[in-house]
């Protein structure tokens, strides 16, 4: 929309765009386009845009273009009277949808109502639009608790096969690209993902200098019976270069002496994050433990 397409009665508002992913479906883009289309119908000009890229709707940390949002409204130095988004799941996927309502109340006892653009109830109090809303919020979080169980339980097939079902290889250890007939690809560099959804991700064998550290750790700790601290200052003396740039430490020694990956075994399961809650470790009868699932450093 030009200037001078603007009509001097409309109303300046914010939109609020959010994508939790890559997902074409709700890109950031398309969700402006929609919310335009939606401002151009209903006497609407945007005027601010809060933005947050790759966010899940979970939570309230970390989505700094709410957080801010939220602030420019509360605090009155906001230059706008509405805010347009998407949909509800856009403004979030909150668990609690008292969450998701508490917020939108804050921005309507300022006098900045929110709209729903894509939603076929009406930005008003009536009480068909009070139930959708509430179905709606209760819908966006129940989504979340159940995309949550399938990618866990998808993860845990992965790994019953013999693949990577997330997490770095650490010290030792590299990620090999292996496609869906299990023909070797290539070796993926640090943070680099795979090329193609269909392939799967599986352990091999790193740098042979890193390998053979792992077993001199091993033969440090079982046969000269030293310490975690007493291997770790030994390789600082010795200039081993370490995983981490600060060098080797205690944490980082007990690491290696206590992870299977180096017996060749694939476990997954042993802590827990449901949902963006505090990660929590879970008791040793709930691994899922895949022996023998590459080449192993140490036996």
């Amino acid at each position: 929309m030009n200037a001078g397409e603007i009509g001097s009665s409309s109303v300046p508002a914010a939109q609020y765009l959010r994508a939790s992913s890559e997902h074409q479906k709700f890109s950031t883009l398309n969700q402006s386009q929609a919310i335009t289309q939606y401002a151009m119908d209903n006497n609407f000009h945007v005027v601010q845009t809060y933005i947050d890229e790759a966010k899940s709707g979970l939570v309230l940390k970390r989505r700094l273009g709410l957080q801010q949002l939220l602030r420019d409204v509360v605090s009155g130095s906001a230059p706008y009277k509405a805010i347009l988004v998407y949909d509800v799941s856009r403004w979030g996927r909150f668990l609690d949808a008292d969450e998701s309502a508490h917020y939108e109340f804050l921005c309507k006892s300022a006098g900045i109502p929110v709209h729903y653009c894509a939603e076929m109830f009406g930005n008003d109090s009536s009480l068909s639009s009070l139930i959708m809303k509430s179905l709606k919020r209760a819908m966006a979080g129940e989504y979340s608790r159940e995309l949550s169980i399938r990618v866990h339980r998808g993860i845990e097939r992965t790994v019953r096969n013999g693949c990577r079902g997330g997490g770095s290889p650490g010290y030792g250890l590299r990620r090999l690209q292996v496609g869906a007939d299990g023909i070797r690809k290539h070796q993926l560099n640090l943070n680099e993902r795979k090329s193609i959804s269909s392939d799967r991700v599986v352990y091999e064998l790193g740098p042979p200098d890193e390998a053979h550290c792992v077993r001199e750790i091993y033969r440090m700790y079982i046969d000269a019976r030293m310490s975690h601290s007493a291997i770790a200052r030994t390789l600082n003396e010795q200039r081993i270069p370490a995983h981490a740039k600060r060098g080797w430490t205690h944490f980082a020694v007990r690491s290696i002496l206590t992870k299977p990956k180096y017996m060749g075994a694939l476990v997954y399961n042993r802590t827990t994050q449901y949902l963006q809650s505090p990660q929590k470790h879970r008791p040793e009868s709930e691994w899922i433990v895949v022996p023998d699932a590459f080449e192993a450093i140490v036996d």
